[in-house]
């Protein structure tokens, strides 16, 4: 049987199949509804796939983990027990079960079993919804399984399953320490609902992080750059700096002209945030961050706010992005009030042990301040 020729009309557009235009609207609907079950499909094998490779490991760690409890000297025991059954799975299983994938099945087992077994009743219970505890993959798991606090473990998983984080971008925030410098940018309230709920964006002061990494610019082998050069390496690399930048942000212009009295300024970048539903504005200085910068970033806010921003819109936010502030200068010559912050920027993945000391110090800093009122 020959194929059915489409009239020349309707080879570029399936809408066009047929002569009666009512039903034209049909097909464009089936042919719509077709490439919905194909998509869906594929979703959910591969979610299928991802969810049954963890429950696998889930088990083979739990098994593995009960049956060395059961040996005399469990080290010793545990090597002959991995060596043995690395080789019975490879000849009956096939590749995949090498003795360093059945130590990260049995972590995996150690890290998760505490909490998934708390969140249910019984064993059966257990087998029968181990499937709902696992959102990721299991290359996401190898990643997160690592981090031994359990706070900021959650985080992260929250953060990767809502963001549908690849395991690339997993990994670079968890390299950059991302969530430190979240909790570091917030009070110790604030930092226990990081591992409760993620990153939420309510407020100005919830995008911030300190520092702020742009590893992925490649500028530190460049000593002598300029803003210039800051500004066009994050043009270059925009895609990652927005992922840096957090959740909600659009890009909209660079180099932003705002003019009055004859006279015209520039503001380096300016993006919106459909979260906070306001526009963004950001000045890039590369050295130490002056008063006057301060001063200048307030101008360009209430420019915006007054000849540009929609009534429904809230109040512009202004960040100047620099390499290094002084605390007291911004909170002099800022207002309470005001929407303008500074944020420090680093060209290298800061030191993920130095930060976790300055967030052990910050909250019992805090503590000490507000007593019991901090808890």
């Amino acid at each position: 049987m020959k194929d059915r020729k489409i009239n020349p009309q309707s080879d570029h557009n399936p809408s066009m199949i047929g002569d009666d235009r009512l039903a034209s609207l049909t097909v464009t609907e089936f042919f719509d509804g077709i490439a919905k079950v194909v998509e869906q499909s594929r979703a959910h094998v591969e979610r299928s796939v991802n969810v049954a490779m963890c429950v696998t490991y889930y088990e083979v760690g739990r098994l593995i983990v009960e049956q060395e409890q059961s040996g005399a000297s469990r080290a010793t025991y545990g090597k002959r027990l991995l060596n043995a059954l690395s080789a019975y799975l490879t000849e009956r299983c096939g590749k995949g079960w090498s003795v360093g994938n059945l130590k990260n099945a049995r972590q995996f087992y150690q890290v998760y079993s505490p909490s998934i077994r708390q969140s249910l009743i019984g064993e059966s219970e257990l087998r029968q919804s181990l499937s709902a505890n696992f959102t990721l993959s299991w290359t996401h798991y190898l990643i997160l399984m690592r981090i031994k606090n359990e706070d900021v473990r959650r985080f992260y998983e929250i953060e990767a399953t809502n963001q549908q984080w690849s395991v690339r971008h997993l990994k670079r925030q968890v390299d950059s320490s991302l969530y430190e410098r979240l909790a570091l940018s917030r009070d110790k309230e604030e930092i226990m609902f990081l591992a409760l709920e993620g990153q939420t964006i309510e407020e100005p002061r919830d995008m911030l992080k300190n520092p702020l990494v742009l590893e992925f610019l490649d500028l530190e082998q460049h000593p002598a750059y300029s803003e210039s050069d800051l500004e066009s390496a994050i043009i270059a690399n925009l895609q990652k700096f927005l992922l840096e930048l957090g959740k909600g942000f659009l890009f909209e212009s660079r180099q932003k002209r705002f003019a009055f009295d004859e006279k015209s300024f520039f503001v380096d970048l300016v993006f919106y945030n459909r979260l906070l539903q306001c526009y963004v504005l950001i000045d890039l200085k590369t050295g130490e961050l002056r008063h006057q910068d301060l001063g200048q970033m307030q101008m360009y806010v209430n420019y915006v706010d007054r000849y540009i921003k929609q009534d429904f819109e809230k109040p512009s936010i202004g960040i100047l992005l620099c390499q290094e502030k002084n605390d007291n200068i911004v909170e002099l010559t800022l207002p309470q009030d005001s929407n303008i912050y500074a944020s420090e920027y680093s060209l290298y993945l800061p030191d993920k042990t130095l930060l976790q000391r300055k967030l052990a110090e910050w909250t019992a800093e805090f503590e000490e301040a507000h007593g019991d009122d901090g808890k």
